[in-house]
C-alpha cells in the first residue's frame, strides 16, 4: 500500500508520454482502484536501487477483450509502466521471465497482453520479448473496460504459449 502514490505518479508519467507521442492515453486511475488491485495481489513491481523501475497489473480473466479465447487458462498483463528515469532497460524481459514462472505456478497455459491502436513500436517491442502477435481485433463490448478502450477499439493481441 505504501507504493500507491508512486504508482499513480508512474501512470501520470506514462500518460504524459502517451500524449507526447500521440498514442492512446490511459485514463487517470483513482488510488482506491490501485489499492484494490494490491489487496487482490494483482499489482506487481520491479525495483532497481530500492525504487520502482516498472510496475504492471495482472488479471486472470479478460473476456471483454479476449472473448472466447478466455478459458481461465491465462494470466493477462495490463498497464506496464516504466519509471521515466529508467526507460530503455528492457524491463519487458524481466516481466516475461516473471510471468512465465508465475503462470506455471498457477497452472496457466498462456501469458497474454493487449495494446490499443496500431502501435508498430509496441508490436515490435512485445514480439522481441517472445510474445506472438495474434493480430488486431475490433473490440465490441467495452462498457466494462477503462475509458481508453472506449475511445480506441482497435486492439492488438499478444500471447506466449507455455509448454507445461
Amino acid at each position: 500500500m505504501a507504493d500507491v502514490n508512486d504508482i499513480l505518479m508512474l501512470y501520470e508519467s506514462a500518460r504524459n508520454l502517451q500524449t507526447q507521442k500521440a498514442m492512446v492515453v490511459w485514463p487517470s486511475f483513482e488510488a482506491s482502484f490501485i489499492e484494490k488491485e494490491i489487496q487482490q495481489n494483482r499489482q506487481w513491481k520491479l525495483l532497481v536501487d530500492n525504487r520502482i523501475a516498472c510496475n504492471w497489473a495482472i488479471a486472470f480473466e479478460d473476456k471483454d477483450i479476449w472473448g472466447e479465447k478466455d478459458k481461465g487458462d491465462s494470466i493477462y498483463i495490463h498497464r506496464i509502466c516504466n519509471n521515466p528515469g529508467l526507460r530503455g532497460r528492457r524491463f519487458i524481459d524481466n516481466i516475461v521471465a516473471w510471468a512465465k514462472d508465475y503462470a506455471k505456478q498457477h497452472d496457466k497455459k498462456f501469458i497474454r497482453l493487449d495494446t490499443l491502436g496500431n502501435n508498430t513500436k509496441l508490436i515490435q517491442h512485445y514480439t522481441s520479448a517472445g510474445f506472438t502477435f495474434l493480430g488486431m481485433v475490433e473490440l465490441t463490448n467495452t462498457q466494462n473496460l477503462p475509458g481508453h478502450y472506449q475511445k480506441e477499439r482497435n486492439c492488438c493481441l499478444f500471447e506466449i504459449e507455455l509448454n507445461q
